[in-house]
């Protein structure tokens, strides 16, 4: 019988080599089933078929009375049975306990947007040097495609086409989208392409670049995006995924097709754009509120 460690370092390698996962979503089954792996040395269980249903029902449990959310034990618990199933089809277990157990539910909060105006105020001017022309465009690619931040700085120079006007981005999975760029995005790019001759070094794939001519790093973007928000006097924190939510919620508000936005947010099931279903509505549930004569309340007859 193999300790819990040498299955979970051999089921990562399975993750990175056969499965392909980025770096990012393995750092997380690292994380999360590190965190399993230690509940269980504290209940003295050596080795993953040591678990039982009841034990990951005890864990759940934990996890939620010290307030973590349903939506992280779901995905904790997701992981773990991403584990069993590698461990059955090595012979290294005969039963899958994560199977039935399901994490203590939460509300599910509604991702925050910025509306249009919000958005036209944040991609007004302000590019007038090479990495403020580079920002801008960031953000207009960000806007116009709804890309991840693990998409966009992957993205290399053979991507992009602007006269096709579209990209081909490596989303969850390693799987590849094509997705359109819209025309101030484009219009942004080619100016970032002009000062990036400048700067990037000479054998240099990476669409974006840093000051020393390098592919960009996630960490920097976050950094870079948000300091453009401030200067151009946003109220609210701006990242990456805030207008990834913002594309997703303008464009289904304006075309009701949730098929067509699955597919450009390279969601695998659609269950996880319906989410913006609830946000189109609670934006038509407010114009109603401040529109419709009957949903107001009569205000009281002043007494005499």
């Amino acid at each position: 019988m193999i300790a819990a460690q040498g299955w979970l370092d051999a089921f990562l390698d399975h993750l990175r080599h056969e499965r392909r996962l980025s770096s990012h979503t393995l750092e997380n089954y690292a994380r999360d089933l590190g965190r399993i792996q230690a509940w269980c040395d504290t209940k003295a269980i050596p080795a993953w078929n040591g678990l039982d249903q009841q034990h990951i029902r005890d864990y759940a449990a934990w996890r939620h009375r010290r307030g973590i959310s349903g939506k992280t034990i779901q995905r904790e618990l997701s992981a773990l049975r991403s584990l069993f199933r590698y461990l059955l089809r090595e012979g290294a277990t005969e039963t899958d306990p994560a199977q039935g157990v399901r994490a203590p539910k939460t509300q599910r909060r509604l991702p925050a947007t910025l509306d249009a105006d919000q958005i036209n105020r944040l991609l007004e001017g302000g590019d007038t040097q090479p990495l403020e022309v580079r920002d801008k465009a960031i953000v207009e690619l960000f806007y116009s495609s709804g890309l991840r931040l693990a998409e966009l700085v992957s993205i290399d120079l053979i991507d992009i086409d602007l006269d096709d006007a579209t990209l081909e981005v490596t989303g969850k999975g390693a799987k590849t989208r094509r997705v359109p760029v819209g025309r101030q995005a484009r219009k942004a790019i080619g100016k970032w392409l002009q000062a990036r001759a400048q700067i990037a070094a000479a054998d240099e794939r990476a669409l974006f670049v840093s000051q020393r001519g390098v592919r960009l790093k996630p960490r920097s973007v976050q950094q870079r995006l948000h300091h453009w928000a401030i200067r151009q006097g946003a109220t609210r924190n701006v990242h990456p995924h805030l207008l990834r939510h913002s594309f997703a919620s303008h464009l289904l508000e304006s075309s009701g097709d949730l098929r067509a936005v699955q597919e450009l947010l390279g969601h695998a099931d659609i269950s996880t754009t319906q989410i913006y279903t609830h946000l189109d509505f609670q934006h038509l549930a407010e114009v109603y509120d401040n529109a419709h004569p009957r949903a107001h309340r009569k205000k009281k007859p002043h007494s005499d």
